[in-house]
């Protein structure tokens, strides 16, 4: 899904009951860049922005929403990058993992490392985008949003 809005980059923001704090979005050239839960949004955060319908929807549980089809940016080391896509990319709305199976995952990386075990939690702790790469779907990670919206959206998918 190109997230673009007419090529528009901005920030967008709503605010989630469920979650009692917004939801607030960094988009530049049609990706998502920042996934943030500020008590407040930024004063010229729009609120019109397709991610933030399917945030809406996902907040809501009623129905699994998965957001793999979300462009996002990730600017990261590579290294880290690749934990990232790889937690995108293979544990479902409704799975988790430990950082070890994670490691085992992720291509070139060895779960018995303990480098390659702080690289995971590094990338982890990171992440520029929480929710749609679901760190809170590793249940002895980090996650980039803080504790309370964490365990909310863990709760969401039943983990």
């Amino acid at each position: 899904m190109d997230v673009a809005d007419d090529g528009v980059a901005g920030i967008y923001a709503r605010h989630s009951p469920y979650l009692e704090r917004d939801v607030q979005l960094g988009v530049a050239s049609g990706r998502v860049i920042s996934v943030s839960f500020p008590r407040e949004a930024d004063a010229d955060a729009g609120d019109d922005h397709p991610v933030l319908d399917r945030v809406g929807e996902y907040l809501d549980g009623v129905n699994p929403v998965d957001f793999d089809d979300v462009e996002v940016a990730l600017t990261l080391p590579t290294d880290q990058r690749a934990v990232l896509e790889t937690l995108r990319e293979q544990v479902p709305y409704g799975e988790d993992v430990s950082v070890a199976q994670l490691a085992r995952l992720t291509p070139s990386l060895d779960a018995e490392d303990d480098d390659d075990l702080i690289l995971v939690r590094t990338a982890l702790d990171a992440n520029p985008v929480p929710l749609l790469v679901p760190d809170h779907r590793v249940r002895d990670g980090p996650s980039a949003a803080e504790p309370h919206v964490e365990q909310k959206l863990r709760s969401i998918e039943g983990l």
